[in-house]
């Protein structure tokens, strides 16, 4: 499933950068059926913000060293 997931990715990205209105269309209506996958979840992002500060921190505290 991943390579299928991949290869979708690719189609998605090169069909926004050719043909952005068509994108947008499709975009919408995967949107319109499919609404949880657009949904943002506020913990997962506050857990990635998290590790990213701290990674941020240990990097700066190598630097420092």
């Amino acid at each position: 499933m991943s390579n299928l997931d991949d290869s979708i990715g690719k189609i998605l990205l090169e069909l926004q950068k050719d043909d952005p209105e068509t994108f947008a269309k499709l975009m919408r209506k995967a949107q319109e059926e499919n609404p949880e996958l657009f949904e943002e979840t506020d913990t997962e992002n506050k857990e990635i913000e998290e590790y990213n500060k701290k990674v941020e921190e240990y990097n700066k505290m190598i630097d420092k060293e």
